[in-house]
């Protein structure tokens, strides 16, 4: 790690951040740590330490960073969206990730933002149960998204079919946030005056299809008009996609398409990127601390990949893929500069956290 970055990223964080010059020291430490090892691992970042400290000393601190800091919930709003460029509208990935830590299962909840260079966690939940996440859960998860922004930065909220339910859709109708999810085959529905399962309904379904129909109300909700785009894809199985927003069949199936740039996240978080599986923190706060400060490094990323490629587009190709990620184009450069006297910041000067999305001392 070159001191100089250590210095700038510190002198770059200080007005956003409401931690001592000793603490924002630490996770300046941290931030650039776990880029240059590619792990969340203390030991590890603690080796990065551009100093004469013994490692060992190194790495108590780290320990006691996690220890005794707190910062508040969703700190880390107002810094992400300023490295993406706070776009006017995005699109929202909702899904959930899991693993194990020992005999400790750590299941997570996870609001990302998916814009045409960037793919960062905004807001998440650590659940204290394995499995589903529960509609009480996703619906709280969406109240803090919308305690800072209004319903219209949200172009569409995309989730898979774990995430349905009457009550579910019926909170999204009525705070206008558009989305599209993926239905169950088994899911009813009301179409042409007829009870229909979606299997059934799609029974002949052969390429791109898409209909209207009526999820029927349950538990006092009343009943919800959508629009529907389905297809067959490998193996027979059916892609069923619900949306609240009138479109064809052809564009709700590619708007679900984007979808899947949470799933890449999640791979940029852990194997392909800062290995955020090697971490053996398992409290809730520190835990929850951890994936802020990597949502962080993710977000300054894909930041130094927009400034190095500027307009450009990642090159690609023959099969049409990119050859490197915007995360991965970030990562090289950014480790690039690390180990030598970057000539740039790895944070443009003019980075500046709208005053309402600071975080505040409590």
């Amino acid at each position: 790690m070159n001191i100089h970055a250590l210095a700038d990223l510190q002198k770059t964080l200080t007005p956003h951040v409401p931690l001592s010059k000793s603490r924002l020291e630490t996770l300046c430490i941290l931030l650039l740590g776990m880029i240059g090892a590619r792990t969340v691992n203390l030991t590890h970042i603690a080796t990065e330490r551009p100093s004469r400290a013994l490692v060992a000393s190194t790495y108590r601190r780290l320990q006691r960073f996690f220890q005794h800091v707190t910062l508040p919930e969703d700190w880390t709003v107002g810094l992400v969206t300023a490295l993406i460029g706070n776009p006017r509208s995005w699109y929202l990935c909702l899904d959930r990730t899991n693993w194990k830590i020992g005999q400790t299962d750590v299941n997570m909840l996870v609001l990302a933002v998916v814009t045409a260079r960037f793919r960062v966690p905004l807001m998440w939940t650590l659940l204290d149960h394995s499995g589903n996440s529960t509609t009480a859960q996703r619906i709280a998860l969406m109240k803090r998204y919308l305690a800072r922004f209004e319903a219209g930065t949200v172009r569409m909220l995309l989730a898979d079919r774990e995430f349905i339910g009457q009550e579910w859709f019926a909170f999204l109708v009525e705070t206008k946030i558009p989305f599209a999810i993926r239905m169950k085959e088994e899911q009813i529905i009301h179409v042409e005056g007829r009870a229909l399962s979606l299997r059934s309904w799609l029974s002949r379904c052969r390429g791109v299809r898409g209909f209207e129909a009526v999820l029927p109300g349950r538990a006092g909700h009343p009943d919800l008009p959508l629009h529907f785009g389905a297809r067959r894809i490998k193996g027979g199985e059916l892609l069923v996609v619900a949306s609240s927003h009138p479109a064809s069949g052809e564009r709700i199936l590619r708007l679900y398409r984007k979808r899947w740039f949470i799933e890449c996240l999640f791979a940029d978080s852990k194997t392909r990127g800062l290995n955020l599986e090697d971490t053996r923190l398992t409290l809730a706060r520190k835990l929850s601390l951890l994936v802020a400060i990597t949502a962080i490094a993710v977000a300054l990323l894909c930041h130094a990949a927009a400034r190095l490629l500027g307009h450009r587009y990642p090159a690609r190709k023959a099969h049409g893929y990119c050859a490197k990620s915007w995360f991965r184009t970030g990562l090289d450069e950014v480790r690039r500069r690390l180990r030598g006297s970057p000539e740039t910041p790895i944070i443009a000067p003019d980075f500046v956290v709208p005053r309402r999305r600071r975080p505040r001392v409590v």
